[in-house]
């Protein structure tokens, strides 16, 4: 009777190593169930909802998922994400990211790590910007974990894609209802800003003009966008909108003197070159009507790993504020600002990032 005894012992060991190893082997979102979704590619994916686990890679993913209340699922970070956090309020809102495992190099010529990926274990891989069908396709089949691709869209600011981008996310990791505020903020931001100007003539409308705008680095006075979204969100007169384009342009400095914009608007990620410029050549400057009369003002830079949608927002009422002072008076710039960065990322941001650039306020190109 006794002598069985070691057997049945050995018996139950190997059952209980069995299971141990079993558990070992469980692969991220099992037991969760699986819902298909149709990414902003058009692909159709099976994820688990609610994922636990996640991961945001490339250009902007990580910021919408911060956007969404996210940021307690994710499970990795970019390496590009734990540099300095200036200029990327979604980091400077959640200082805790940077302690996360690294999961790729990240950048918008990047490729994504799909070993560093996969050993996380996230439920799901939200990729977002420059990711095509065959590329998120190819990263799936690598990792076996579900990638879902997200976009900006065409305007990013106040963009379909955007809203659409924010409700995916809310519906995969259980936060549909934040999901939801955040679009219906947005479109109300968006209302507000087209409200106030959209019954002013456009020839009633001062000429404005923002330089120094950042594309692939730091630039001077010459660069600029045409269908910049600040001013488009507040009906304003673009200059720059005379060439018939969209987007960033570098144009001669000749240029600007012929449009010689009544207000112009400095990117203050560019602000030292153009002081640097002035030094050189202040006979150019001093030749604009803007800066005779001392209309030049500071915008925050809101392009950095893609475009921060709330510091847009905030420059698109700095800049209502300059060109239709009668339209915005009940709009206080910085205390705006902070609004929208303690909404959309549940801090104050206004006063770090204007340390870090120097905030809204009038210029003296003389002055470092």
């Amino acid at each position: 009777m006794f002598k069985r005894i070691p057997g049945l012992v050995t018996a139950l060991l190997i059952l209980i190593v069995l299971a141990g190893c079993g558990s070992k082997a469980t692969a991220p979102g099992a037991g969760v169930p699986k819902t298909k979704i149709v990414d902003l590619v058009g692909r159709e994916v099976e994820v688990p909802v609610p994922a636990h686990k996640i991961v945001a890679i490339g250009p902007g993913a990580l910021r919408l998922v911060c956007y969404v209340n996210g940021t307690d699922k994710v499970a990795g970070i970019e390496n590009v994400e734990k540099q300095k956090p200036a200029g990327k309020p979604y980091m400077l809102a959640h200082p805790e990211l940077t302690s996360k495992p690294v999961i790729g190099p990240g950048g918008p010529d990047s490729t994504p790590d799909a070993e560093k990926l996969a050993s996380v274990q996230p439920d799901v891989i939200f990729v977002a910007s420059l990711v095509d069908r065959s590329r998120a396709d190819e990263l799936q089949a690598k990792t076996n974990i579900p990638v879902v691709v997200l976009s900006y869209g065409k305007v990013a600011t106040f963009d379909e894609d955007v809203y659409k981008s924010l409700q995916l996310i809310g519906k995969i990791i259980g936060n549909e209802k934040r999901a939801g505020e955040v679009v219906a903020y947005l479109k109300n931001c968006q209302q507000d800003l087209k409200a106030r100007t959209k019954d002013i003539p456009e020839d009633k409308k001062p000429r404005v003009y923002v330089g120094a705008l950042g594309m692939k680095g730091a630039h001077g006075i010459e660069s600029t966008q045409a269908r910049y979204q600040p001013f488009a969100a507040i009906n304003a007169r673009n200059v720059a909108d005379e060439t018939a384009k969209t987007g960033s342009i570098m144009i001669d400095k000749e240029k600007l003197l012929s449009w010689d914009p009544d207000i112009i608007f400095i990117d203050e990620g560019g602000l030292s070159l153009v002081q640097e410029d002035y030094r050189k050549n202040p006979q150019f400057y001093q030749s604009l009507k803007a800066v005779k009369t001392g209309r030049v003002y500071g915008q925050i830079p809101y392009n950095h790993y893609t475009t921060n949608i709330d510091t847009a927002i905030a420059d698109a009422y700095f800049a209502g504020k300059v060109i239709f002072p009668d339209q915005f008076k009940d709009i206080d710039p910085a205390g705006k600002a902070d609004e929208i960065y303690q909404f959309l990322l549940g801090k104050p941001l206004y006063e770090q990032m204007a340390k870090d650039f120097g905030g809204f306020k009038q210029l003296n190109l003389t002055t470092p």
